[in-house]
């Protein structure tokens, strides 16, 4: 091979190199990026910051929001998941506990997160979650079924125009997924 053809692998090899770096530089850096942008944009509250304490509200009887429970799983997740309840009425103020209900569909250990989304976005400051096993990572043994609980409260101070608020969770398979 003549000098010049190496020295052009060479140069090319060194360029692929940084490149496989730049990208896994990149890959890394996507969750300091997406907490930015959740957290510029406000939404997918971050879970840490979730508390267990019940803060005291007046109960408004004379409002009755409704509250619907939507539920799905990743492609790629081998779970049944639904919720026990499809929708509730609530009063603004009042605790209520829902159940969700989840099945491991395979016979081997799995290791699932359940992301929420509360819709619309701009009532998501006025539910409250003090108890949701969207909170940690749910571990299942293999065809394990569980009942899991959600307790929540909507603030008295949710404008008048919102009348119904959805919560839906999607559950993703984090099995092979090194924690730190």
């Amino acid at each position: 091979m003549s000098e010049d053809l190496q020295q052009k692998n060479t140069k090319l090899a060194k360029k692929l190199l940084i490149l496989a770096v730049l990208m896994f530089g990149f890959g890394y850096a996507l969750v300091p990026l997406y907490d930015v942008l959740c957290d510029l944009t406000g939404q997918n509250i971050k879970l840490e910051s979730a508390t267990n304490s019940e803060e005291v509200f007046a109960v408004d009887e004379s409002r009755e929001i409704r509250v619907e429970f939507i539920t799905s799983v990743n492609e790629s997740t081998p779970l049944t998941f639904r919720a026990e309840t499809n929708s509730l009425k609530v009063h603004p103020g009042q605790y209520y506990t829902v159940n969700f209900y989840a099945k491991n569909n395979t016979d081997q250990a799995l290791k699932a997160q359940a992301i929420p989304s509360i819709s619309p976005g701009l009532a998501e400051e006025f539910f409250k979650k003090v108890q949701c096993f969207c909170f940690t990572t749910q571990t299942f043994a293999g065809k394990e079924e569980k009942t899991m609980p959600v307790r929540f409260v909507v603030n008295p101070k949710l404008p008048e125009r919102y009348k119904t608020i959805t919560l839906s969770y999607t559950f993703f398979d984090r099995t092979n997924i090194i924690e730190n």
